[in-house]
């Protein structure tokens, strides 16, 4: 039998796990870029498509430049290579006759918590927090004032005036989604109803992903407006340091942690304790390209890029897997997850990390280790709260419509969002809408671990009080022996079906 660690909100879990057992591990960290700026510089000069950055600027015009907030990866770091790239765009355009009193930085939330002023240093470096003379603009998806620029797009495609008003845009960003970075940054910068709809299938596959083709048909809207040039960068896997140093990537590290005796003294602490030990843990996060060029151009390359370095692979799809859940939301600020969240982590997030195909079998079975215990952190997980008042919330689709009209129409939840105190009363909708690929691909669902029966129970999950029964009722809607494989994850990482042969 072999031991293996999961992070199951803010405790560690020993899964004892027979020898066939399928252990899915990202790879480590590759090789970093020495100097992000000089990297994103060349970029800016060389792009893969159109014209470089300095054909695009008109001496003593306006520039807006589009970032978001790092949500991911998870862990995130402190030192987030996106910090030096935003500089160095700005280094550019000044050297291109734009000071920086006339650029714009737009913090592009999405439906997540606006910005507050104390965070926004957080996504620059230091130096330039103290001379950008510019302004930073946090995005309102509910401000009356967005500019239609697709209206015959269905929900039309509305942003923000910083992006529609000026003489040219740059959008910095990493490359971990569809839906995060590139095109879909511009789309995090627009009306609330366009954000909704920004779904996928496939994380990695832009074919079924209406949330692609809602980003891209903004990005040529806004091209026919003002000129558009994008910044992708290729992040590494974030390694971690001190006790859990080489988690998930070495086999030794595995061992290492199941065998550490200090693993029961942390069990023992208090939730708080252990959540402030695992928030004081150093990540690492480097990069391993940039490019630049169209936003969809330059993200696409950098995806493609992204996902051949951490990447895992599969030789066939899996009957059951088992996926720790991290005590952190998908946001910032970093917060204990709701039910929901936690579900999002291990549906939405990470599978929906794949490519050429789903990684378990049709009608197979995902365990999640966490407690799903109802809590909701006030005041920035308080929309979450009416999701959970809909009897059958996960089974009755009128209600949860019903639900969400009302929602969006709740003027006190909307007033939080926009005075940046809480999340957009859409967002939950939205989550739970990107758990439904993997749960239409699924048999069942199964909690190990609930703390909170009736909340898994609500969500149309199946409550199980340890891993080991969770194990129990996975084997027993399997025929014969079933394949069960253990995801280890933060980070979560893209999955590719080895000698995958797509169906005709």
């Amino acid at each position: 039998m072999r031991r293996i660690p999961l992070l199951a909100g803010t405790k560690v879990l020993i899964a004892a796990a027979p020898d066939d057992a399928v252990v899915v591990r990202p790879p480590a960290p590759g090789a970093a870029v020495a100097d992000v700026a000089a990297a994103v510089r060349d970029a800016l000069r060389f792009p893969l498509e159109g014209e470089p950055l300095e054909a695009l600027v008109s001496r003593r015009s306006r520039a807006t430049i589009v970032v978001e907030p790092p949500a991911l990866p998870i862990p995130g770091s402190a030192a987030d290579p996106r910090q030096p790239a935003v500089g160095a765009v700005v280094d550019e355009l000044e050297r291109l006759g734009i000071p920086s009193g006339y650029q714009t930085i737009l913090v592009a939330c999405g439906l997540a918590r606006r910005t507050t002023q104390r965070e926004l240093e957080a996504l620059v470096t230091r130096g330039l927090a103290r001379r950008f003379h510019g302004s930073v603009v946090v995005h309102d998806a509910e401000d009356t004032e967005l500019v239609t620029v697709d209206g015959a797009s269905r929900p039309p495609l509305r942003v923000s005036r910083a992006i529609a008003e000026t003489d040219l845009v740059v959008v910095v960003s990493a490359a971990e989604t569809v839906l995060h970075g590139g095109p879909a940054a511009l789309l995090a910068a627009s009306g609330a109803d366009a954000q909704r709809a920004a779904g996928a299938y496939s994380l990695l596959e832009t074919t079924a992903s209406q949330g692609w083709h809602l980003a891209l048909a903004l990005e040529r809207a806004v091209a026919r407006r003002v000129p558009l040039m994008g910044v992708s960068l290729v992040l590494n896997h974030p390694r971690t340091s001190g006790a859990v140093r080489g988690y998930p990537y070495e086999p030794d590290a595995l061992e290492r942690i199941a065998r550490s005796p200090l693993r029961r003294a942390f069990g023992a602490l208090p939730d708080f304790a252990r959540r402030e030990i695992l928030d004081s843990l150093q990540t690492e996060l480097t990069a391993a390209a940039a490019f630049a060029g169209p936003p969809s151009v330059a993200h696409a390359e950098a995806l493609l890029r992204a996902v051949e370095l951490r990447r895992a692979e599969l030789d066939a799809p899996l009957d059951a897997v088992v996926i720790g859940i991290p005590g952190t939301t998908p946001f910032l600020p970093r917060e204990r997850p709701n039910p929901l969240l936690a579900a999002y982590l291990g549906l939405g997030l990470a599978l929906r990390l794949w490519r050429d195909a789903f990684p378990v079998v049709e009608g197979g079975t995902a365990i999640l280790a966490h407690s799903f215990t109802r809590h909701f952190a006030h005041p920035t997980q308080q929309p979450y709260r009416p999701f959970f008042h809909v009897a059958r919330v996960g089974r009755d689709p009128e209600l949860l419509a019903e639900a969400e009209r009302t929602a969006a129409a709740n003027a006190r939840a909307l007033e939080g969002y926009r005075a940046g105190l809480t999340v957009h009363p859409l967002l939950p909708f939205r989550d739970w809408n990107a758990c439904q690929p993997a749960i239409g691909r699924l048999g069942a669902v199964i909690v190990a671990g609930a703390g909170d029966a009736a909340a898994v129970r609500q969500l149309g999950f199946v409550p199980a009080h340890g891993l080991s029964a969770a194990l129990e009722l996975a084997r027993g809607r399997t025929s014969g022996d079933a394949r069960i494989g253990y995801l280890l994850c933060p980070p979560y990482f893209p999955l590719r079906m080895r000698d995958y042969v797509s169906p005709r």
